[in-house]
């Protein structure tokens, strides 16, 4: 190297020394020396970079361009957490584009005696294989439509779009939905027919306004021949042989699962020998006799000893009945003892032991299936969660994992953060969506389903956490959505506690989803848990082991009762004791009165106490006459002896239950000398809460709640509630998981929410406010508090303790409460406008497909099989034929109207025929209409005798039905004499003048011997007179049908002692007479004037009455002789018709519960513009769809009401806040002009269409529908925020807890983006600015503070 001349002849060289190649100086003398050797170098150097190799080259392309790794500037340690402001998708390197379909070679099932096996070695049977597209074999993953959907772009692969159709859920196979349904001249050649002859062309589709211009089109000469019945028959035999394969084919696949058939001979059957060719096939006649059974067609074709195979095809539902096994629960004790050769290569290993549940859930999803896991709180069924991300990543896939809360999710965020690539989709946090394990809401889940995401298609596994809450009247819909909404392709794994159903909402599933469910878990809890009560400062054990301890309860009774004598004797007045006996469960409901009492007062009061969700006034009353301070100091110094006693037996940390966000704060405050931390522990809080609320800005860092729970905090002391700031919930749950919090009040919401386990649960109470009435607590809802009690490998027991005050609960409200059963999975489905929509949005979609799913409806849908089959047996019975002897057969009409009058008979022969009004006309003489006495006819008759003390019955003279002449002919050589003597039930005929005797003849005037009164007749007296047969009886008041208004003249004296043929001749002419007008019965008597009724409803049955008597008298088939028997067979023929119909409509779409429903809504829907009559989805539909935070027609009607649009971005979204708000009670917001104007607009706007919803009779009160969708409590607090105003400033203009302000500002984020996508369907582009500039004035400071969860500590 020559030496370089520097300045003042300085001479340097430069070299490199070692591989790293850093530079080295060396100085040399100015004088250079003449041997050129000695001007070499003292040593060699080595080369800069080492000699390159094969294997150095494969290590540098590796790790430069195939190993993934994460920018280090981006990904840095002191940006973890960090959210970036630029949208993901834009800026992803990778492109999150669907994989194309790969082709993989899979084995093709065949029959097992088809199998070949000997061209194989050793006799072994080879599969044979085919190659197919991937596609293929997840056919469920495919879009809902019949056509390939191309993938839509990359920002909407995870959230979807509302262009997008849905994907086909799993399920629908049988749907007739999926069949595009056409009209019925396209389907029956209609259209074409006209078209041909020259009509009009169907050029409009449904929907459009204006089609094809096709031109004026010609006649075509042609011969239409439609051939329905050879059509029907061939399609009929083609349908019967493709089943009949079909059934073959799954009797062997399941005789050889099960190896319940053995084969005769050696067990081999080659294909010709045991199934028919195709040819062959078609020659079976099975159309020709439909009686005979299928198991004789199978039997022809196989030679096997059916077995218990018989029961499959035996007609009784053996079939369904083994295929509808879809829940499968029993013993598997060898899955967990052969579990590590089961499972040889785990995807997942767990550093302890699995328990059995544990090791069965992971056997099932290693095989591919679908799990439903009912376990105790903390047994470990997270574990099963854990597999599922383990699998996905495996098989790279894709899992999601839904929660019902927020909090869950950003908790399984934290938890599986270091262990699998996981992202968190929530309402406004998006982290890392193209991770292969998503943890999101159900809400997000199902909005991904109905807007036909991307990303469903590479999902395997959806986890569903804590399922119990589909009784949730509110969000248990979303459950069932989702549910039904999943394609095929993925599989569920379902977590929950322990419910009594869990089998039957597992069938559900499987039915739904057909596919099999596996259920699993365990009723052992991990730690068992010993329930104790609290009174007088002593715990008393009263179960232990799931089992009821009498004893326990009786030493504790016991001891109330010597207190209570003691206070009665010493204290003076008996009664004292019980005041206070009332205050502990109905305290809150004085409360509750309170509030809505006191008003300003309390507000003002609440404010200036600072606390952290400003109640407790001092001068508050609870409803008892006891103030707070005096409930302060009972409260503290039993909370006092509590603690000290569950201090001494090491019984903390506990998490004390009160069912009241203020019940929490009093009793938080109540404990102000209390301290239970040490100086360490100190520290650790203090050193906690500083890096926590170091996020927050300095004014946020001084509000009044934050500086309290951190008051509270150091002496080892929480809350938590709703009522909290998200943040400070959050540092509460981590310090309490870390054991520093020794006592904890909480409300409900922690032990749904929160994985913190305590060594002890107290309950203040058994009664709870749930929104409507106060109520003792379920036993489901007593199991999932009380099991946060017990840590699992710290403790060997967990103590559940329930404080008595001044009363203890009888023993079996404890009981129940305790060991009880828990609550049943109940369906809370209803049909939802949005859900209707977006179902109308995809043809091959159909609501009634959404209903008959539900797990309402299950029970019905499972028993269609059995009512198909039914009603197949009863169209299968031959039909009788009526024989009529007049003709044409019209006893239907007849029996039709007399099914008719029967509903009204009761009735009015109670309260018309035996009233005292009708009965002073029936009097001798009256005309009146009878009963027969097969009751299936009535007869003309007339009064003859009224009641009288020897008889109590009217005697009555009724004409008979006449008998047709075949009948009466034989009977004309009988003797004339007889027929004086009218004993005989026969026929008569009349006697010629000539003949009869002088006292036969007919009598023109009325006797006017007195009688003597006795009745000579022996009733029932028949006879002919006239030419018409007549009978004289004995009747009550029951049989009288009608009272005429005609009266005639009768001779009781010669019809009743004498017996005269002349009286009875006359008689019958004279009712035969008082037929007029074409009518077999006089009219009737008039209701109001005759029969003095006053209802209006029994006049009108009562002119409905006398009008079917006349009707069915004036029908043929009166007084037909046959009428007896041809009723009793047309009743037979409707009974069957009716049952036939009834099995029909339980089997269609309209016995869906919801059916009424959902016709309302779709006539709503058509009405303001959101469908057209044709049910398609216009505009207005469209941004309905958009809507999910708020109620979808509200919302939509305000946007095209364009009633945002003379409002600020800041009045907008303080507008809005009334539809995502949810406390009732607030105080009154003061409010602008303007932004009153908008409220009272906006109001109106819901009042509409609250009583457009009631005019279509859906049960919605308008005053109510307005009031439950919009509440105004917060306007003026989102208005001043969106203006920039302090946080701790907005606090004080409401008494709504700061924990709700920031919970419905962060949805009213969401909201803002569902507008301004609405905004862009619409094309309104300036809604669309003044979206995204009120989306940008609410996003600041404590509000919308990152998660600890999300970000770390």
């Amino acid at each position: 190297m020559d030496p370089i001349e520097a300045a003042k002849e300085l001479s340097f060289r430069v070299g490199f020394s070692g591989h790293s190649g850093h530079l080295r100086l060396e100085p040399l003398c100015t004088v250079e020396r003449s041997d050129p050797v000695k001007s070499l170098p003292d040593f060699v150097l080595p080369p800069a970079f080492a000699r390159e190799t094969p294997e150095s080259i494969k290590e540098y392309i590796e790790e430069t361009y195939l190993l993934p790794r994460l920018d280090s500037d981006v990904f840095s340690p002191e940006k973890v957490g960090r959210q970036w402001d630029f949208d993901w998708f834009d800026k992803a390197n990778v492109h999150l584009e669907p994989s194309l379909p790969r082709s993989v070679v899979i084995p093709t099932w065949e029959l097992p005696f088809r199998c070949q096996k000997s061209g194989s070695e050793g006799g072994i049977w080879e599969p044979k294989s085919v190659q197919v597209d991937e596609i293929e074999l997840t056919v469920e993953a495919q879009e809902s439509g019949s056509l390939p959907r191309m993938a839509g772009p990359a920002k909407d692969f995870v959230r979807g779009s509302i262009s997008n159709r849905p994907f086909r859920p799993g399920g629908l196979d049988d749907s007739q939905s999926l069949e595009r349904s056409l009209p019925a001249g396209a389907s029956n050649g209609e259209w074409v027919h006209q078209l041909l002859i020259g009509g009009p062309a169907q050029s409009v589709p449904p929907s459009f306004k204006q089609g094809l211009d096709l031109g004026y089109l010609q006649a075509y000469p042609c011969l239409w021949n439609v051939y329905k019945d050879h059509s029907s028959v061939k399609s009929a035999s083609d349908e019967k042989l493709s089943e009949l394969s079909v059934q073959f084919d799954d009797l062997f696949k399941k005789a050889w699962e099960e190896d319940v058939v053995e084969f005769e001979g050696d067990g081999q059957l080659s294909g010709s020998e045991s199934v028919k060719s195709e040819d062959e096939a078609t020659v079976v006649d099975v159309t020709s006799n439909p009686c005979v059974p299928e198991l004789s067609v199978l039997d022809e074709i196989l030679s096997v000893e059916a077995g218990d195979s018989k029961s499959r095809f035996d007609g009784t539902g053996g079939e369904q009945h083994l295929k509808e096994a879809w829940a499968i629960s029993g013993s598997t004790e060898w899955i967990s003892e052969n579990f590590h050769d089961l499972v040889p290569n785990k995807a997942l290993d767990f550093p302890f032991e699995l328990d059995t549940f544990q090791k069965e859930a992971i056997y099932y999803l290693e095989k591919g299936e679908s799990v439903f896991v009912a376990a105790h709180t903390s047994a470990g069924k997270t574990v099963v969660a854990e597999y599922a991300f383990a699998l996905a990543s495996k098989h790279c896939t894709r899992a999601v994992y839904t929660a019902p809360i927020k909090t869950i999710s950003n908790q399984k965020y934290r938890d599986f953060c270091g262990k699998f690539d996981v992202g968190l989709l929530t309402g406004d946090v998006s982290l890392r969506p193209e991770a292969s394990c998503l943890i999101m809401t159900t809400e997000i889940l199902r909005s991904m389903l109905y807007r036909g995401a991307d990303i469903i298609r590479d999902i395997e596994w959806v986890i569903f956490d804590e399922v119990h809450y589909v009784n949730d009247v509110e969000r248990g819909v979303v459950w069932e959505e989702v549910i039904i909404m999943l394609p095929r392709h993925i599989n569920i794994v379902l977590l929950s506690a322990t419910v009594p159903n869990k089998v039957e909402f597992a069938d559900w599933i499987g039915r739904t989803k057909q596919k099999q469910i596996r259920v699993t878990g365990t009723t052992k809890r991990p730690v068992p848990l010993e329930h104790c009560l609290f009174y007088s400062g002593e715990l008393y054990k009263i179960c232990e082991s799931e089992s009821f301890i009498p004893q326990g309860f009786k030493a504790a009774k016991d001891t109330f009762k010597k207190k209570n004598i003691s206070v009665a004797t010493g204290g003076g007045g008996g009664g004292g004791s019980r005041a206070p006996a009332s205050a502990s469960h109905d305290g809150a409901r004085g409360q509750k009165r309170e509030t809505s009492h006191s008003g300003k007062q309390k507000q003002s009061a609440a404010q200036s106490s600072g606390n952290l969700s400003r109640t407790g006034g001092a001068n508050q009353n609870n409803g008892n006459g006891v103030n707070n301070w005096g409930l302060r100091r009972s409260d503290a110094s039993s909370w006092l002896l509590l603690i000290n006693k569950l201090s001494k037996k090491s019984l903390l940390p506990v998490v004390i239950f009160c069912f009241s966000k203020n019940r929490c704060d009093r009793s938080a405050d109540s404990m102000t000398r209390t301290d239970l931390t040490s100086s360490s522990e100190k520290s650790q809080i203090r050193v906690f809460c500083d890096k926590a609320f170091s996020r927050l800005k300095g004014s946020d860092r001084n509000l009044p709640q934050v500086v309290r729970v951190q008051n509270l905090l150091h002496r080892g002391i929480g809350v938590h509630h709703a009522g909290l700031l998200p943040i400070v919930k959050e540092v509460v749950e981590m310090l309490f998981c870390r054991g520093v919090i020794k006592v904890l009040f909480s409300t409900e919401t922690f032990a749904m929410g929160v994985n913190a386990p305590a060594r002890t649960v107290v309950f203040d109470t058994l009664r709870k406010f749930d929104g409507k009435e106060f109520r003792q607590l379920l036993p489901g809802e007593y199991t999932q508090m009380a099991g946060r009690a017990g840590r699992r490998g710290l403790d060997k027991i967990g103590t559940v303790i329930v404080m008595c005050r001044d009363e203890i609960l009888e023993e079996k409200d404890l009981k129940h409460v305790i060991v009880g059963s828990a609550t049943r999975l109940e369906s809370q489905f209803r049909l939802t406008y949005i859900m209707i929509m977006h179902l109308l949005r995809v043809e091959e979609l159909k609501v009634e497909d959404m209903l008959k799913r539900s797990f309402a409806e299950f029970h019905a849908q499972k028993k269609l099989p059995e009512k198909q089959q039914l009603l197949m047996r009863k169209l299968a019975q031959p039909t009788k034929s009526i024989e009529c002897i007049k003709g044409e057969p019209a006893i239907e009409e007849y029996y039709d109207m007399y099914s008719e009058a029967k509903e009204h008979e009761m009735e009015i022969l109670e309260a018309v025929m035996q009233s005292s009004a009708a009965q002073q006309f029936l009097t001798p003489g009256r005309v009146v209409v009878m009963k027969s006495q097969s009751a299936k006819d009535h007869l003309l008759g007339v009064v003859v005798k009224s009641p009288s003390s020897s008889n109590k019955q009217h005697i009555v003279l009724v004409l008979k039905p006449e008998l047709p002449a075949t009948i009466q002919t034989p009977l004309a050589s009988g003797n004339l004499q007889d027929s004086k003597n009218t004993d005989s039930s026969q026929g008569f005929y009349m006697v010629p003048k000539s003949k009869r005797a002088l006292e036969e003849e007919y009598c023109t005037s009325v006797s006017s011997r007195k009688g003597s009164g006795v009745i000579n007749i022996k009733l029932p007296h028949q006879g002919a007179a006239a030419g018409v047969r007549y009978e004289v009886r004995g009747v009550d008041n029951t049989d009288f049908l009608c009272i005429c208004n005609s009266k005639i003249k009768i001779d009781q004296v010669r019809l009743l002692e004498d017996s005269s043929s002349a009286a009875y001749s006359r008689t019958v002419q004279q009712l035969l007479n008082t037929k007029s007008d074409g009518n077999n019965f006089p009219p009737a008597l008039d209701p109001v004037k005759d029969l003095k009724l006053k209802d209006m409803h029994l006049v009108e049955k009562y002119y409905k009455w006398t009008n079917l008597l006349q009707k069915m008298a004036k029908n043929k088939c009166h007084g037909c002789i046959k009428l007896e028997e041809n009723m009793d067979l047309a009743r037979e023929i409707k009974r069957h018709s009716e049952e036939v119909n009834a099995l029909r409509f339980q089997m269609s779409d309209e016995a869906l519960k919801q059916m009424p429903d959902f016709q309302g809504r779709i006539d709503i829907l058509k009405e303001i513009g959101c469908i057209d009559a044709d049910l398609v989805v216009q505009i207005k539909g469209r941004v309905a769809c958009e809507m999910n935070s708020g109620e979808e027609l509200i919302c939509t009607e305000c946007l095209f009401e364009n009633q945002l649009d003379d409002l600020e971005p800041e009045e907008a979204v303080a507008l809005m806040s009334s539809f995502v708000f949810q406390q009732k009670n607030t105080s009154e917001p003061s409010l602008t002009p303007k932004l009153s104007m908008a409220k009272e607009r906006l109001y109106n706007t819901a009042i509409k269409l609250g009583e457009l919803q009631a005019y279509f009779n859906l049960p919605i009160n308008p005053e109510e529908y307005a009031k439950e969708n919009l509440k105004f409590g917060l306007v003026e607090v989102v208005y001043e925020w969106a203006k920039g105003t302090p946080f701790a400033d907005i606090c004080e203009l409401t008494d709504v807890p700061e924990g709700m302000i920031v919970r419905t500002i962060v949805r009213l984020d969401e909201t803002c983006r569902e507008f301004k996508n609405a905004a862009s369907i619409m094309g309104n582009s300036a809604l669309y600015k003044k979206m995204e500039t009120a989306s940008n004035a609410i996003k600041r400071d404590i509000v919308f503070a990152a998660s600890l969860y999300v970000t770390g500590v």
